[in-house]
């Protein structure tokens, strides 16, 4: 999603941003999700509120809170005076009239496993995906894989089988995957593209945990992109993240001003606390006890056949 780079009478550059938090580890106390709660919109507040898992409610959650605490922070718009809208794909977008602005600020979220993580960029465009290494819940790993067959290359399938063992092939597996996300949610594109049409040559074949590797490189319809850069990183030995980094389509970006983004040094995702999170909040709602209640009453998350290995 589009934001701005420079407001007029501000005088400074926005940088990148990599914000991770531990949705999964957050056990909220009645005051904390309540003012959580406050300081959303009112249809945000609903949506969340409707989640049948605490998991997914949190994570729903802390990813506003991360949007908001982006644009109130970047672009210097209250808290409390914050629109965000989705477009029709689902897509949260700012909708407030900003003036003078030179370029846009792309912004992207994913949240999955036990993290909610947030890109943003000032020139390129960005795509962010966050995916856990762990067992399928009800069936084999090889009918996993055969189920998902269609969403990988032949040269991406052969990385996977070589990996090793059934949990390092699944850690691949899910490394391809985040890449592939970042990528499609980079560019917008919605359900019903072939992802065989994207291919990466991963490297290196194991990540560094805490390190942000920039070697990957990718192949639409068989031509290497070389417009695109992605950055990879483990931010721990279970949670792969993937940022999309390329080229916008708009007007007044000079080519080498571009390719000097895209060469930059990557980031290094920042974790955040609750503090860090609503260190800029202002309430925007009367407290709803109810609200409480009903996260209070949620399980946190479905049950799973399949543990990690010990």
């Amino acid at each position: 999603m589009k934001l701005c780079k420079e407001a007029a009478g501000l005088g400074c550059k926005m940088e990148g941003v990599r914000w991770a938090f531990g949705c999964g580890s957050w056990r909220p106390r009645c005051s904390e999700w309540s003012l959580a709660a406050r300081c959303v919109q009112d249809e945000e507040r609903e949506r969340i509120g409707r989640f049948i898992f605490a998991k997914d409610a949190k994570a729903a959650m802390s990813g506003r809170l991360m949007i908001r605490k982006l644009i109130a922070e970047k672009m210097k718009i209250p808290w409390n005076e914050i629109r965000l809208k989705r477009t029709i794909k689902g897509k949260p977008f700012l909708a407030n009239p900003v003036l003078n602005i030179i370029t846009n600020l792309n912004f992207n979220i994913s949240h999955q496993g036990d993290y909610t993580v947030l890109a943003a960029e000032p020139i390129l465009q960005v795509g962010v995906d966050i995916m856990k290494t762990d067992f399928p819940g009800s069936t084999s790993v090889a009918e996993f894989f055969r189920i998902m067959k269609r969403q990988f290359t032949d040269h991406e399938w052969n990385t996977i089988h070589t990996a090793g063992d059934e949990w390092e092939k699944l850690d691949i597996f899910y490394r391809y995957w985040a890449l592939k996300e970042s990528f499609i949610k980079a560019v917008g594109i919605g359900v019903g593209f072939d992802l065989q049409r994207i291919e990466f040559h991963v490297s290196p074949l194991h990540l560094q945990e805490g390190h942000v590797h920039k070697e990957t490189i990718m192949f639409l319809d068989g031509e290497e992109e070389k417009t695109w850069a992605f950055e990879e990183t483990m931010l721990d030995d279970r949670h792969h993240i993937a940022v999309a980094l390329g080229k916008q389509d708009t007007i007044g970006k000079y080519p080498g001003e571009v390719q000097e983004n895209i060469n930059q040094e990557p980031s290094q995702f920042i974790l955040l606390n609750y503090q860090d999170l609503t260190s800029s909040a202002i309430t925007m709602a009367p407290e709803d006890p109810m609200f409480w209640k009903n996260f209070e009453g949620k399980e946190e998350k479905p049950s799973r056949q399949r543990k990690m290995p010990v």
